[in-house]
């Protein structure tokens, strides 16, 4: 008998909750991944960074399984296709994975672990993309905190070495099943163009992380981890990260702690998917000019800053993470189109793109989240830019058409566009 560890948004060899399960438990174990047309599907683009990134990340896992004698069996199609096809393969005692917080991994989970329970097998599932989950930090009532500051606080009054300690996955690697290489499908085979290019390195130096919170503001400056690509997939240990950044910033380590947030919000309150959290901020009546979308989405507002980052992430599938709030806030204050637009297409294009994170930063900027900004506070994109980058180098870089014929004239003027979005929430808050 073998057990199956299935990877998912845990793409890596070392300290991973499930592979240590998996290969402690006595049996030889295949490590499988599903490349999972209910997810490929809705991706339009078909040279997509994200799916080029997987793919590297399978053939570097396949490489490392082929020297211990072993390989990763990767499927092409549906979870329950994929299960189907493994157990008729493989004698499967047991599946083994970690948790998937989001509405549509639980639908999917629960799926499988009911085809596999049919089957007679087991499907064990753990802790490992978070340090706390679920009710693990939650008020003295029980009740799920809404609001990031206290949520902080618990979180950091918990924290001590037993959740950092690591998965010493390398103690029973001798137990991976050996099998001959199985080749992981080409990104042809899977429906998905080349896309060429680098992908941030999986570390971070130390002295980026002591200096982060003097940095991280300035988007013409190397001063954030760029990893956010590598927690989305896991092909970082998130207690690794965490222990260093407990060690050398807290600052940054805040920053891990909002991200923990927006996962344990997403759990409790799957609605703010497609709702806002404070349901009275789904009164407001957006405007939604499709024009005036796209020009935000292609970057051709008439503001440098909002177009330098649009530009920076259509061209890079990155945006610097002040620059994100900025342009939402531009999106849903100054535009005042729905913040499930500007959602939606950051969802298309960030390279690490994570449900819950996504929609908790564009709720904040839109004043619906928990813990928001308030709806009266609209980011001026002159006074951000004189702020953060007064010297124009990153503006430059992305606009560098700035001081010429061609580049257009704002497409609201701030003031009228603050007043008015001021005049929209306050109308839809007073009901």
């Amino acid at each position: 008998m073998v057990v199956l560890c299935w990877l998912r948004r845990d793409l890596r060899l070392t300290d991973q909750a499930a592979l240590y399960h998996a290969l402690s438990s006595g049996h030889a174990v295949v490590p499988v991944f599903v490349f999972d047309t209910d997810i490929l599907g809705d991706l339009e683009d078909k040279a997509d960074r994200r799916v080029q990134f997987i793919h590297n990340t399978l053939e570097h896992l396949q490489r490392q399984l082929e020297a211990m004698g072993s390989t990763l069996h990767v499927f092409h199609g549906t979870p329950e296709a994929a299960f189907a096809y493994f157990i008729q393969q493989y004698p499967v005692a047991a599946v083994y994975a970690n948790h998937d917080y989001e509405p549509y991994g639980r639908r999917r989970d629960e799926a499988v672990k009911l085809q596999l329970s049919e089957a007679g097998i087991t499907f064990h599932t753990f802790k490992d993309q978070v340090i706390f989950e679920k009710d693990e930090v939650v008020k003295d009532n029980g009740e799920p905190y809404t609001v990031f500051t206290p949520y902080s606080r618990k979180w950091k009054s918990k924290l001590e070495d037993f959740y950092l300690k690591a998965y010493s996955v390398e103690k029973y690697s001798h137990n991976f099943f050996q099998q001959p290489p199985i080749p992981v499908p080409s990104m042809k085979e899977i429906g998905f163009l080349p896309v060429a290019g680098d992908f941030p390195p999986p570390e971070t130096e130390t002295t980026l992380l002591r200096h982060y919170h003097q940095t991280r503001d300035f988007p013409a400056v190397e001063g954030t981890s760029r990893l956010g690509v590598h927690l989305r997939f896991g092909t970082i240990s998130i207690r690794a990260l965490a222990k260093q950044a407990w060690q050398l910033n807290e600052i940054y380590l805040n920053e891990l702690i909002w991200r923990e947030f927006y996962q344990m919000i997403l759990w409790h309150f799957p609605e703010v998917v497609h709702q806002s959290f404070r349901k009275e901020y789904d009164a407001i009546r957006w405007r939604n000019n499709p024009v005036e979308f796209e020009k935000w989405c292609s970057g051709q507002t008439g503001y440098p800053i909002v177009d330098a980052g649009m530009r920076e992430l259509n061209a890079t599938g990155y945006m610097h993470n002040r620059v994100r709030m900025i342009v939402a806030s531009f999106l849903t204050k100054h535009l005042l189109i729905d913040w499930r637009w500007g959602e939606a297409y950051f969802a298309q294009k960030l390279l690490d793109y994570d449900l819950a994170a996504n929609n908790g930063g564009w709720q904040w900027a839109a004043g619906s989240g928990c813990d928001a900004v308030p709806y009266f506070r609209v980011f001026n994109p002159t006074l951000q830019t004189q702020k953060f980058d007064k010297d124009l180098q990153y503006v430059r870089k992305w606009v560098p058409e700035i001081d010429g014929l061609t580049y257009p004239a704002p497409i609201v003027v701030h003031e009228d566009a603050r007043k008015r979005a001021l005049e929209v929430y306050g109308k839809a808050l007073k009901k």
